[in-house]
């Protein structure tokens, strides 16, 4: 079982990224999959989540109208458009599958977890 994620990096405020998370194909078609992220001090927060087959999409109010979260099940990899982004973004992302089918919010429904990528907006 495996997730990885990548595409992180330093932008300025303004600009855009696009994260992946690449998955074990046993994990990926069936599972409903979410993006978090943890900066330092604070706690991980779920930042937006998708179906198993991308029908579904939840956001935090906070990324809402700028974050894009997407899925391509034949490349079991998941996507996240991150565009006008703010200081206050920069953290560590993750990806992760849910145990469920269905996109949720819920941190306890998540069962596996992906090694993060850091995202660093400067002002």
């Amino acid at each position: 079982v495996q997730l990885q994620a990548s595409g992180g990096g330093l932008v300025q405020a303004g600009g855009s990224l696009r994260l992946s998370c690449a998955a074990s194909r046993g994990i990926f078609s069936n599972n409903g999959m979410g993006w978090f992220r943890q900066a330092p001090g604070k706690e991980r927060e779920i930042v937006a989540a998708i179906s198993w087959n991308g029908g579904v999409t939840y956001y935090v109010d906070s990324v809402k109208g700028r974050f894009t979260i997407s899925r391509d099940n034949a490349k079991n990899t998941m996507y996240l458009q991150m565009n006008s982004l703010k200081p206050e973004d920069t953290a560590v992302y993750t990806c992760a599958a849910a145990r469920i089918s269905g996109a949720t919010m819920t941190n306890s429904l998540y069962r596996y977890w992906g090694r993060g990528t850091q995202v660093t907006v400067s002002s």
